[in-house]
């Protein structure tokens, strides 16, 4: 079997967290026999910033980690049709990730009407059906076969705002083989790992991450991330907290190995509009065995056990107090941390989800759609 991805970028994770789930599951995929090829654009902005910002040292790890993707890049603009038509010959199954210029969209679900050879997905791990839903009105899916959405929330939009029948709930999860416990000196009390975000929680990282450093003074917090503003720089380090900038996902299990424990602030969209859904981090952080706190978050769809997997704050005020406590308490922390790798190992892991993408396109297929 043969499974072609068009990605924004599998090369760079610069502000680019699709990257991270991608990776796993095309790994994943390869391991359990499958000929995989993954297609961006030469050009991308994922890449660019990077190099950009950080060098091509990330670059070459990254060749050097996951030596097994096979990548092929192409130029788009006039010749799209004929590029993706190339790129996708002798593919069973086609997906297309939803961070990729409009042209490609379409461009993929024209070659799939033309040739009518293999299962066309689209593939979506954002808010934009909400946020946005313009953007993603003119994407042109008539021709693609179903969409994968990380969340039965999202899956809800497809159906009942855009009128596509075939919508499979697809959840993101973490690559054990990349995600997992490491041992270290612990230097920080609290690490967040997470970008600025646009704006989409700058109240929760101002009152559960700089907020309580700024009161909570005898511990130590540091955070990782991209496009932070000029002033919520100053804010970190007026609160004491050591902002690192930006590093390579795969070099966050070490860094939650510095870590007594770390926590998450989901995007407002994934409180309201999205319910439910929890993004990559979490799935990541369970996976490495560190300690999860998470701003005020509801779990709907069950992928977790809260109280035992991981702890919610419903308030900054709460969150402090459950820093405090966690802190200081080793067998709490190392009961909490074990029960969530349980969970990760024994549902979320991306050879799991490999094996679901390979039962939907089966299911799929079955159905002619």
């Amino acid at each position: 079997m043969k499974v072609v991805f068009f990605v924004h970028s599998i090369i760079s994770d610069w502000n680019n967290g699709h990257a991270h789930f991608l990776r796993g599951l095309i790994t994943a995929l390869i391991r359990q026999g499958v000929e995989v090829l993954c297609c961006e654009r030469a050009r991308n902005w994922s890449t660019e910033n990077l190099v950009q910002d950080n060098g091509a040292a990330a670059i070459v790890e990254f060749a050097r980690l996951f030596p097994q993707i096979r990548i092929a890049t192409y130029q788009g603009a006039d010749g799209i049709v004929e590029e993706i038509d190339a790129l996708t010959r002798g593919a069973d199954l086609v997906v297309v990730h939803e961070f990729n210029e409009p042209e490609t969209v379409g461009a993929a679900g024209y070659v799939r009407h033309l040739r009518r050879d293999f299962l066309l997905l689209f593939h979506d791990t954002h808010h934009r059906t909400v946020s946005v839903p313009h953007q993603i009105a003119r994407l042109n899916l008539a021709h693609y076969d179903g969409v994968l959405a990380f969340g039965h929330s999202l899956a809800r939009v497809y159906r009942e705002r855009f009128g596509i029948r075939q919508v499979r709930v697809f959840h993101e999860a973490a690559d054990t083989t990349i995600f997992r416990p490491m041992q270290s000196d612990k230097h920080y009390d609290v690490i967040w790992v997470g970008n600025w975000g646009d704006d989409e929680r700058t109240k929760e990282i101002q009152g559960y991450l700089i907020e309580s450093a700024r009161l909570l003074r005898q511990l130590r917090f540091a955070v990782y991330g991209v496009r932070y503003p000029d002033a919520a720089i100053a804010a970190l380090a007026d609160a004491g907290i050591d902002y690192a900038g930006w590093t390579p996902n795969f070099y966050v299990p070490r860094i939650f190995a510095q870590a007594k424990l770390t926590i998450h602030l989901p995007r407002r969209l994934y409180l309201h509009r999205l319910p439910g859904i929890p993004t990559i981090r979490p799935f990541e952080a369970l996976a490495c065995g560190i300690p999860l706190i998470s701003a005020a978050w509801a779990d709907r769809e069950g992928l977790f056990r809260a109280g035992q997997d991981y702890l919610v704050a419903g308030s900054p005020e709460e969150m402090r107090r459950r820093i405090v406590t966690l802190v200081q308490a080793d067998d709490a922390r190392a009961q909490l941390a074990a029960s969530g790798l349980e969970t990760i190992r024994s549902r979320h892991t991306c050879d799991h989800r490999a094996q679901e993408l390979l039962e939907i396109y089966r299911e799929l297929g079955a159905r002619g759609t």
